[in-house]
């Protein structure tokens, strides 16, 4: 048995982070509901994970008295600490008693001190409350209900050594059974156990049992944008096979990940009509944030965020075009409802149905958000979100606790999902040495 103490930030990030503590007493400090009571009225994710924090613990109230505490279906107690003086003088001298943290920190250090030997944790996403938890004696911990090892993410890749005759087999028949374990949707690198340099690469197709191999792509290109190297050539087959409902892709600047999606979603919509449009969308961050500080009408306020998808798309444009001898704007392809570009912000309650949506900058977003997005997806929709988990500009996630990760981790292995971790840049060398170096 132990006893959690947990921070506003833990409830702001979780609303249900209460029911994952098993059979263990949850305090919450009297403090916590005061700071989520300033959420409440805001209109973005932690707006409404406030409001939902309020819901629950008055839904709970109703079972008895939250001060003495309240038997949850877990097993464990839920507790509000209240704040007296004999409390606020567990804070350390040098700490002033008017901060709320300071004030979290007293109610964790008054419920050690009346334990006895039940081990008291406070559980905050606060990493400097953290600190002066350590310092003066107190367990702290952050939240990691959700979190994932980014060092041991899934790569989207199985590597196998086989003989050289079930490669010849591979390139002869243009498909080879293997007896190893591989997931759904897996790209397999298969190498020649004397040879290593003769090898062959495929995917894995669950439904046949076999590894088959990539989409062949002529010498055009998909939008005239070939791939570079193996890891382009395997995201270029997930993003084009329809069987695949949701594809992620991770990787540093420069390796292609949202030119590649954007190619591969104008290719199925302007071409094979196989979806009616490409929405790409990506965080106008914080997700919710209200447009109206910025100047001008809709778009006007967007050209900041959305500039990077119509750099992309103009791109691809200049290359196509030049072909046929004519150019078309993003502008004409908007007009023409071919592609629709959009904030996240306008997304929640929507049905998305038979559209190919790209997700650009997903590691900015939380689990629940990402789960909000994919959720909105309809009947015939393909999901493709993006990011580098390095790059993250939202304070409240980190590189193990993106949505983003997050995503990858819990769909590994399912039959309508694939993901590739793409390593090498290829955006320039100046850029791929940057990416690395600095």
């Amino acid at each position: 048995m132990k006893t959690f103490v947990l921070d506003t930030n833990v409830l702001l990030h979780d609303p249900f982070a209460i029911f994952k503590f098993q059979e263990n007493t949850i305090l919450i400090p009297i403090t916590v509901i005061e700071e989520i009571d300033r959420f409440k009225k805001d209109m973005n994710e932690t707006g409404r994970n406030a409001r939902q924090i309020s819901r629950i613990l008055d839904e709970l109230r109703k079972k008895g008295s939250l001060s003495s505490g309240i038997s949850l279906e877990s097993d464990g107690k839920l507790q509000v600490a209240l704040l007296n003086e004999d409390v606020l003088r567990q804070i350390p001298s040098g700490l002033s008693e008017q901060r709320g943290d300071n004030r979290i920190l007293a109610v964790a250090v008054d419920a050690k001190n009346k334990s006895g030997r039940i081990p008291v944790i406070l559980v905050t996403k606060d990493t400097n409350l953290r600190i002066k938890a350590d310092a003066i004696g107190l367990a702290a911990e952050d939240y990691e209900s959700d979190k994932v090892d980014i060092a041991e993410l899934y790569s989207g890749f199985a590597y196998l050594e086989v003989s050289p005759e079930t490669i010849d087999r591979f390139y002869r028949q243009g498909r080879v059974e293997i007896g190893k374990e591989v997931l759904p949707n897996q790209f397999v690198v298969m190498k020649d156990e004397g040879n290593p340099s003769h090898s062959a690469l495929g995917k894995y197709v669950a439904g046949q049992r076999r590894v088959v191999p990539l989409v062949k792509i002529g010498k055009e290109g998909i939008w005239s944008i070939l791939p570079r190297n193996r890891e382009q050539a395997c995201a270029i087959d997930a993003l084009l096979d329809d069987s695949i409902k949701i594809v992620t892709l991770v990787g540093k600047a420069g390796t292609g990940k949202t030119l590649l999606a954007i190619a591969a979603g104008l290719h199925k919509t302007a071409e094979e009509s196989v979806y009616n449009r490409l929405l790409v969308s990506r965080p106008v961050f914080p997700m919710g944030k209200d447009l109206g500080f910025l100047p001008g009408d809709v778009e006007e306020k967007l050209a900041p965020w959305m500039q990077p998808i119509f750099d992309n798309v103009e791109l691809l444009l200049s290359g196509h075009e030049a072909e046929k001898r004519h150019s078309r704007g993003y502008r004409e392809l908007i007009a023409m409802g071919i592609l629709e570009i959009e904030p996240l912000t306008y997304i929640r309650g929507r049905s998305i149905p038979n559209q190919y949506l790209i997700v650009d900058e997903a590691q900015n977003l939380t689990p629940h958000e990402i789960k909000t997005i994919v959720t909105r997806a309809g009947e015939g929709t393909k999901v493709i979100l993006t990011g580098d988990p390095y790059q993250i500009d939202n304070p409240y996630v980190d590189s193990s606790s993106n949505g983003l990760t997050y995503l990858v981790e819990r769909f590994k292995g399912q039959d309508i999902a694939a993901h590739i971790t793409m390593m090498k840049g290829e955006r320039s060398a100046l850029a791929e040495l940057a990416a690395n170096l600095l």
